[in-house]
């Protein structure tokens, strides 16, 4: 296996770092205090063509591998950025792309590529379903040529900076399936055509996430904007979620990569008893720790990246890189506020708002905890634990 960057992934690399000067630490500082929306970012990246990463060149994307797209994101965390802000713009439109028809791939792909659509909202979650998908309860009901969306989603972000959402409802009664998999539909819901039918209530959370509850009365969706067959759009989403966790895992690598530096630069600088503070094992041997373990869940991601390129089975790496990977940023984002004591928790050294921002991964898009139960079920082959 090549560890080395090629000529173009570097270069991709390159040019993240150059866009993300242009977005010093101060302007993220900005916009976590006003709880806003980075839209001069988003849009920059648009218009370079970086969030088309995935998008293939025939629909106006850029058409790189998951490979190259990981290295976007992890590149702008590494720069003190903040990529959940516009990654499901990435792995969101997969679904579209992998199951929709050519007339939705023909209507849609272009105008994501360039930004003049946004599809970064993602609707699966629910209050009483929570990582139980198949229990979902909002419905989709059909009502000629179009459908009825009622029911209510949670933590469900960017939806006030999206015109479409991914959404994910049950078109069959649970009860009447043998198959609790089936009887779940995919749609494209169109935002700005169901304002007044979609009630959206922002959620005060300790992270900049833009994530709502949404309450559902009669959203109508048409009948076109239905991906691939009825009741299949679990087995849709699932097939989207390998990319989803390596492209998570790149960024807290990206977040693991800050807070080493960080910390090892301070640590460097800060003179405390007439010696650098980082020649002490007890400041040292933690950071040091973390940059192993930051290395080692890169190289975990690098392989589940290659897997899902060469189109293998990736499964067991795409889970295993995002629980390794987001551990990893935690362990570097306590040593990173250990090392810079009472000045990790000012908001001008960025080390408490990364440290708030890398907790999210070990919590979502999954739980590390269902990540180990599926170790042990699918790799192991030890009895289901839950």
């Amino acid at each position: 296996m090549d560890f080395n960057l090629t000529t173009e992934q570097q270069q991709i690399r390159d040019e993240i770092k150059k866009v993300c000067r242009e977005f010093p630490d101060a302007y993220w500082r900005d916009i976590d205090g006003k709880k806003a929306y980075p839209e001069a970012f988003v849009q920059k990246l648009s218009a370079l063509g970086w969030l088309a990463a995935l998008i293939p060149e025939e629909f106006g994307g850029t058409g790189l591998g998951i490979t190259e797209a990981s290295i976007i994101l992890e590149e702008i965390n590494h720069s003190g950025g903040v990529a959940t802000a516009c990654h499901a713009q990435m792995y969101t439109m997969g679904t579209l792309l992998r199951h929709g028809n050519a007339e939705q791939k023909k209507r849609y792909l272009p105008k994501i590529a360039t930004g003049e659509l946004r599809l970064q909202a993602f609707g699966v979650t629910e209050p009483n379903a929570g990582s139980e998908s198949t229990r979902i309860q909002t419905t989709a009901t059909k009502e000629g040529d179009r459908y009825l969306i009622n029911g209510e989603k949670i933590f469900i972000s960017r939806v006030l900076q999206s015109d479409l959402m991914l959404l994910l409802a049950r078109t069959t009664p649970y009860d009447d399936l043998t198959d609790k998999t089936r009887g779940l539909s995919v749609f494209i819901v169109d935002l700005k055509a169901n304002q007044g039918k979609l009630e959206v209530k922002p959620l005060d959370l300790m992270i900049n996430h833009h994530t709502n509850a949404l309450f559902f009365d009669n959203v109508e969706v048409p009948v076109e904007n239905l991906i691939g067959e009825e009741g299949m759009g679990f087995r849709y989403i699932i097939d989207g979620w390998n990319a989803e966790r390596i492209l998570v895992a790149a960024e807290a690598v990206g977040d693991g990569r800050w807070f080493v530096e960080r910390a090892a630069k301070y640590a460097s600088e800060r003179i405390v008893f007439g010696r650098p503070i980082g020649a002490n094992q007890g400041v040292q041997f933690p950071i040091a720790k973390a940059h192993t373990a930051v290395a080692a869940a890169a190289l975990m991601r690098d392989k589940a990246a290659a897997l899902f390129d060469a189109g293998e089975p990736c499964g067991p790496e795409a889970n295993m890189t995002k629980y390794l990977a987001s551990e990893a940023a935690w362990e570097a984002a306590n040593a990173c506020i250990d090392c810079h004591g009472g000045y990790g928790f000012a908001e001008e050294y960025d080390v408490e708002r990364k440290f708030r921002e890398c907790r999210l991964y070990k919590t979502a898009p999954i739980n590390n905890n269902l990540v180990l139960a599926y170790v042990g079920e699918h790799i192991l082959g030890m009895t289901r634990s839950y």
